[in-house]
């Protein structure tokens, strides 16, 4: 990837949504949900605190999460959708991928 981000900001790419419904009925691109799970592509550095000392982020590159239907900024990087946001917005870890492969 050729874009990384500042401070405490998170780039996101979205988990693929549900394309046919329960009953078996194909749902459009234009009436799908967006899915509220992604998984973390970049992170920034972290904030600064009062004293100036570096905050690290508490999410790591691989971490399964869960973000609002609405939040952050999408943008198109690379020539694929992703979710720009700060890490603030992102509600919880599901789980890290990187970790649980590594168990395995």
């Amino acid at each position: 990837m050729t874009f990384r981000p500042l401070l405490d900001r998170v780039v996101i790419r979205r988990a693929e949504g549900n394309i046919k419904s329960k009953g078996g009925i194909i749902i459009p691109d234009a009436a799908k949900e967006k899915p509220q799970e992604g998984q973390v592509i970049a992170v920034g550095p972290g904030s600064r605190g009062e004293s100036g000392k570096l905050i690290p982020l508490d999410v790591k590159i691989g971490d399964t999460i869960l973000v609002g239907k609405w939040s952050g900024t999408e943008v198109t990087i690379d020539g694929e959708d992703l979710l720009i946001m700060k890490e603030s917005d992102i509600m919880g870890i599901v789980a890290n991928t990187v970790a649980t492969a590594n168990a395995a």
